[in-house]
C-alpha cells in the first residue's frame, strides 16, 4: 500500500458520493510536524472527508469492532490506513503506543473524542458532545518533537439520514461496548454538502509536558481538551448557519 493510497481512495468516493465539499482556513494547518488531528464525528465518511479536506493521509483510530467485521476490516485497515482499538482492557496502552509510534514519523493520527455515541443515535449537525480526554493524554505524554493538535470542524449543510444495520448485529463483534447492546439501528448519514472549517492549532510545548508530568497534570488536560471542544463547537455554528 502507497503512502497516498489512503487519500487517494478518501477522494474517490467522496467523489463517488456525490458530496460537495468546502474548505476553510486550510493555512492553519502545520507544515513539516506532526499533527494530531482532532474532530467531531457523525458519519461513516467523517474519515474519508477530513483526509481529503487536509489533503494528507490520515491514520484513524477507530473503534474495535472495525477490525472484527469481514471486508470492513479490509477496507479500514487496508485501503484507508485505519487502526481499530483493542478489545477495553487493552485500549488505551495498545492506543498511546500505536498513535506514538505513527506520530513520531511525522504521519497525521487522526482521533473522535466524542466515542461511539454519537455513532449510535441520530444527532443535530450543529452539536458536539462531550470530549473524552484519551487524545490530550496522548499529546502530553508523547515522545515527540514539533506536535501539533488540530481541532477540525465537519459542518453538514445537507444530509441524508437513513437506518443501516441492528446495533444489537454489532455486539457479537465487540460484546464488551454497552452501546451495542440495544434495540435499535445504527443510523447512517450520507452528506450532500458538507463544509469542513480548520482550528486554530494547539502547540505541545516543553512547559505543557512539564506540567503534565507535576501537580497541574489534571489542569493541563482540562485545558487542552476544552480548547479543542470550543474550537470545534464555535466553528460548527459558524459552518452549519
Amino acid at each position: 500500500m502507497s503512502r497516498n493510497s489512503p487519500l487517494e481512495i478518501s477522494r474517490a468516493l467522496v467523489a463517488a458520493l456525490s458530496t460537495q465539499m468546502f474548505c476553510y482556513y486550510q493555512d492553519r494547518i502545520p507544515q513539516d510536524a506532526s499533527v494530531l488531528v482532532v474532530s467531531n464525528h457523525r458519519s461513516f465518511m467523517d474519515a474519508l472527508i477530513l483526509m481529503a479536506a487536509l489533503s494528507s493521509p490520515i491514520r484513524f483510530a477507530c473503534h474495535h469492532y472495525m477490525g472484527q467485521v469481514p471486508v470492513m476490516r479490509e477496507i479500514v485497515t487496508g485501503q484507508l490506513g485505519c487502526f481499530p482499538l483493542e478489545e477495553t482492557q487493552n485500549r488505551q496502552q495498545s492506543f498511546f503506543s500505536q498513535s506514538q509510534v505513527l506520530l513520531q514519523s511525522k504521519q497525521m493520527v487522526g482521533v473522535f473524542p466524542e466515542g461511539t455515541e454519537p455513532m449510535v443515535k441520530f444527532t443535530v449537525p450543529n452539536m458536539v458532545g462531550e470530549f473524552q480526554r484519551g487524545f490530550a493524554h496522548l499529546a502530553l505524554r508523547a515522545d515527540v518533537q514539533d506536535l501539533a493538535i488540530l481541532p477540525v470542524a465537519i459542518a453538514s449543510l445537507e444530509e441524508v439520514n437513513t437506518s443501516g444495520f441492528p446495533l444489537k448485529l454489532l455486539s457479537l463483534f465487540d460484546p464488551s461496548e454497552p452501546l451495542f447492546n440495544q434495540s435499535g439501528w445504527h443510523p447512517l448519514v450520507l452528506y450532500r454538502r458538507v463544509a469542513v472549517l480548520i482550528g486554530r492549532p494547539y502547540w505541545i510545548t516543553p512547559q505543557h509536558q512539564k506540567k503534565y508530568h507535576g501537580k497541574q497534570a489534571r489542569t493541563v488536560v482540562a485545558e487542552l481538551t476544552e480548547h479543542c471542544h470550543g474550537e470545534i463547537s464555535d466553528l460548527l455554528r459558524q459552518g452549519c448557519y
